[in-house]
């Protein structure tokens, strides 16, 4: 399984409620199941008028499937090619 950033314009996305945000939740997990194929959903950042996703599927046409089911834009859709954070330059240093 390949791993993807899903950038999600959605106006307000900031100042939705945990309520709210907790409906997105139960819909997208819905719309996992019930796909057939693997897939997990990793985590989400929610700032200003977006919503930036990290998901696991075989392909972007899965994760454009999940968004179609469950009613929710996936305004870009990009592999991350590697992930990097503070230990990395440790990592670096050692090679």
């Amino acid at each position: 399984m390949e791993r993807f950033i899903i950038e999600r314009e959605i106006p307000g996305a900031g100042e939705l409620s945990q309520a709210e945000l907790a409906e997105i939740a139960r819909a997208s997990n819905a719309v996992v199941d019930s796909l057939g194929e693997p897939y997990t959903w990793v985590t989400s950042y929610v700032a200003g008028d977006k919503i930036y996703c990290v998901h696991e599927a075989p392909s972007a046409d899965v994760i454009l499937e999940h968004a179609r089911r469950g009613g929710f834009p996936a305004d870009k859709v990009t592999v991350i090619a590697n992930e990097i954070g503070p230990r990395t330059a440790e990592v670096a240093a050692v090679s």
